[in-house]
């Protein structure tokens, strides 16, 4: 058995093979069971994706000057992506599939470039890598929220090839990733400053402390820098340019100034949940006008769901790239990453496989892995937690139980302990010594 194993992780085409083929019986499973089933496999958000698709290239109606995916209440994406998903809006249940195909296909690239990642920078072997890449490859919970119509994949390929391209010091091609993933969707920034503090460092020696803070800007400001902060801006910018020109203040209000003040509270394993479920609560029912200061929880005058960022950023756009950017990159942006779900005010299933694309990465030299026990640990309490919250959320919205408090709440408090325990983990192994293999260039002018 331990041949077949190691016979099985010491060929990309096996590893790719069965990945591949776990998405298709996903896909083909889900087509039999939405058929089926009153439980339907497709989410929600694809079907968000694909109305929007069909809006978007439908003829403008005589009520319409233009087609829109905002037509569709609750898109809240780029239009880039109902553009990819043009091919849903022909007839055939293949084509309708399409997405969900899209969808698994980048997780495969993003695969790839994990493999390459640790084959490169981190000096493992071919069977290693692909060991390590297959916790993101062959995991069912990455393979199940593609082919079932989340997105995220798409977010995936594209950190995955942001990491790739800086460490391969390819800053123009690292910038329009950036820029190109922020407008796709806004979490990514968060790497900006990690990466930008992280250039450089084997010219920064950090024993070598500048003598004054115009000797430190001096070196800090190098042509790598500036080229990346330039040319990724300029793509964010012409990205949202364009998409205003064509879509206007519908663009702006649904793709980011929503997501400040969103309150989203179903399927939301934060400590906010009950919160926003109050917030969400129309003043017409209960009690009119006057109480609709009794359906929000106000700091310093604004409203939680509109400040609830403050530690969040604090802690994944600042703290943790100041103390481990040089240090370890892909661990440093896994931690911010990491921080940015646990602490946002809306956490869903989905949001996991943006850190999950680092755990290839992380894991090799990690505490989880050196100590077996302790992993193991870890990974059940992230597991049980969830669990507890999944079922008090069935108890909920399935059998019609009001299980708000304690049950949810207690539960959500449960799962945010337990992720902020695995974080500070994360943080720790920051200081652990792990081999890097250097890049083909090192001095950040391609």
């Amino acid at each position: 058995m331990t041949n077949l194993i190691s016979a099985f992780f010491s060929s990309p085409v096996l590893v790719f093979t069965a990945a591949f083929l776990l998405r298709a019986v996903l896909l083909v499973y889900g087509l039999w069971q939405d058929a089926n089933s009153p439980l339907k496999y497709t989410d929600i958000d694809y079907l968000v994706f694909t109305d929007a698709a069909r809006l978007t290239f439908a003829p403008p109606s005589l009520s319409s000057s233009a087609s829109s995916p905002y037509a569709r209440e609750t898109y809240r994406y780029t239009p880039v992506l109902a553009w990819l998903l043009y091919p849903t809006t022909l007839p055939g249940a293949l084509f309708f599939s399409s997405g969900k195909i899209l969808f698994a296909a980048a997780d495969l690239a993003a695969g790839w470039l994990l493999v390459r990642v640790l084959r490169r920078h981190a000096g493992l072997a071919t069977g290693a890598a692909l060991r390590y890449a297959s916790i993101w490859l062959l995991n069912p919970m990455v393979a199940t929220i593609s082919t079932r119509g989340s997105s995220e994949g798409l977010l995936g390929v594209l950190v995955a090839a942001l990491l790739c391209a800086v460490l391969e010091r390819r800053v123009t091609l690292a910038a329009l990733l950036l820029g190109l993933g922020v407008h796709f969707k806004i979490y990514p920034f968060i790497y900006a400053p990690a990466i930008v503090w992280w250039m450089d460092a084997e010219r920064v020696p950090s024993s070598s402390a500048p003598s004054s803070a115009a000797s430190f800007i001096s070196r800090f400001i190098t042509p790598a820098r500036l080229r990346l902060a330039l040319i990724s801006l300029a793509t964010f910018a012409a990205l949202n340019l364009w998409m205003y020109a064509l879509y206007g203040q519908d663009f702006l209000q649904h793709t980011f100034l929503h997501h400040v003040t969103r309150i989203d509270h179903r399927h939301n394993f934060s400590p906010y949940n009950i919160l926003l479920y109050l917030a969400s609560a129309q003043p017409h029912l209960v009690g009119g006008p006057s109480a609709a200061t009794t359906t929000s929880v106000d700091f310093l005058g604004l409203k939680i769901e509109s400040v609830a960022f403050l530690p969040q950023l604090l802690l994944s756009c600042v703290l943790i790239p100041l103390v481990g950017a040089k240090k370890d990159l892909p661990t440093t942006m896994l931690a911010q990453t990491f921080a940015f779900v646990t602490f946002n005010k809306v956490c869903t299933s989905q949001y996991f496989l943006w850190y999950m694309i680092f755990l290839p990465l992380y894991l090799p030299n990690s505490s989880l892995i050196q100590r077996p026990a302790f992993g193991i640990t870890a990974l059940a309490l992230w597991i049980v937690t969830q669990g507890l919250w999944l079922q008090q959320g069935y108890n909920l919205e399935f059998l019609g139980q009001s299980t708000f408090v304690p049950g949810l709440f207690n539960a959500s408090l449960g799962f945010f302990l337990v992720n902020c325990w695995i974080l500070g983990i994360i943080i720790g192994d920051l200081d652990r010594p792990r081999p890097v293999a250097e890049s083909s260039s090192t001095d950040g002018s391609k």
